[in-house]
């Protein structure tokens, strides 16, 4: 295995599969069954996840509630998620723990990063919550100082499309891939990797980022095992 630790960030959205929102059963499942089989060679697997399927802080905002107000709700929608996909290890056989960063002792721990860590190192996968526990801030910046903290060896972030192109490979049938880039490569194109926050953290920590296609059958270990799949941001 290429990467010991990783820290594997997936949308809310990608929960919906095919859905217009919420959680679609069928893609969580396959998502756990990706997780499994890395878990199960040895890797250990730290996961973030947003809360865009169910609720968004930054389009109520733009709306006209309390941005705030909204954040909040969106980190409990992140719970929500996460706790979905728990159930969905477990029913597999793979020990969890879940970790808030909003106190809600009923459902989950507190964030704890010795706790955190010795939960990887025992082969447990560690499914942080609530973002940052901080309005304002993005599930991305999450994932990335949630990832600092741990000593992960990456970030990866699986998408539904197979890397970062030059333009949107959705509406652009002629985009480019990029198989590596670097961090200031990614400043000078304005591509859209992460939020600005955290890929700043990510550059000011020499954190290396993937992006690649969640959804394809097996992407998740070839990653992992250091095949040569979506895009890698370093150095």
């Amino acid at each position: 295995m290429k990467y010991k630790r990783i820290l594997l960030k997936l949308s809310g959205e990608a929960l919906m599969g095919e859905q217009q929102y919420g959680i679609d059963d069928a893609r969580l499942n396959e998502y756990a069954q990706e997780i499994k089989a890395v878990v199960d060679e040895g890797c250990e697997v730290a996961i973030v996840i947003g809360g865009g399927n169910i609720f968004r802080g930054l389009a109520a905002a733009a709306r006209g509630m309390d941005r705030v107000q909204g954040d909040y709700m969106g980190m409990l929608a992140t719970v929500i998620n996460s706790m979905a996909l728990q159930g969905a290890l477990e029913d597999l056989g793979v020990k969890t723990r879940l970790q808030s960063a909003i106190e809600m002792d009923k459902v989950a721990e507190p964030f704890i990063k010795r706790r955190a860590v010795r939960h990887l190192e025992k082969g447990r996968v560690v499914i942080f919550g609530a973002g940052t526990g901080n309005p304002y801030f993005t599930t991305d910046t999450a994932a990335t100082l949630r990832a600092i903290e741990i000593g992960a060896d990456v970030i990866l972030k699986g998408t539904r499309v197979d890397g970062i192109y030059d333009s949107d490979p959705e509406k652009n049938a002629s985009a480019i891939r990029y198989q590596l880039l670097k961090f200031s490569e990614v400043f000078e194109k304005n591509l859209k990797v992460m939020d600005m926050t955290a890929f700043t953290l990510s550059h000011e920590n020499n954190l290396p980022i993937i992006v690649f296609d969640m959804n394809k059958k097996g992407n998740l270990l070839r990653v992992v095992q250091g095949e040569d799949v979506g895009t890698l941001v370093n150095g």
